[in-house]
Parts: C-alpha cells; structure tokens; sequence
C-alpha cells in the first residue's frame, strides 16, 4: 500500500518539477515549488504514521516551516525587485 502511495507522489512530483521548469512566470514556479514541499511533508506524515516514527513528525514540521518561510523571502524579493529595489525602509531621494 505504501509503495502505491509514494508511486502517486513521485508522479504528483515529476508533474510539479516540469512546471517549475517550464512555468511561464516566476509565480507559477513559485507555487509549483511549493506544492512540491506540501506534498513531501505529506509523505513523510503518512510515512512516519504507517511505521510508527514519531521522530520524522519533528522533521516534518521542520520542513513545513523552512518552506514557508522560503516562500516568504522569495515572495519578498521578486516584489522588491519589480518595485524598484530599494532598501526597505529607507527612501530613494537623492541629497
């Protein structure tokens, strides 16, 4: 049953790889990235509960969080960059 499982994910994973690739835009690639993240957290959960590891729960969560604060700080950027690029905070008047 498992092996069946971790067949669809890695299918539901090569899908989401060729949009990261091929993504006409920057935020397409974005979510494609991070629906591959969800989808390995949810592997390691179904993982973990099928063999009874409660140690990869931690790892689990671990990575939920590094995902989304990667999304986060991506997110930041490609909007910093299309605003201008400026330091946050401070403003752009030439003295």
């Amino acid at each position: 049953m498992l092996q069946i499982i971790l067949y669809i994910f890695i299918a539901f994973l090569a899908i989401y790889a060729i949009r990261v690739l091929q993504g006409p835009t920057i935020w397409d690639r974005l979510l494609a990235m991070n629906l591959m993240s969800s989808k390995l957290i949810a592997f390691i959960l179904i993982f973990a509960a099928y063999y009874q590891l409660s140690f990869l729960l931690d790892l689990a969560i671990l990575y939920m969080l590094g995902g989304f604060m990667g999304t986060i700080f991506i997110c930041m950027f490609f909007l910093d960059r299309t605003r201008g690029g400026g330091k946050r905070g401070s403003s752009n008047t030439n003295k």
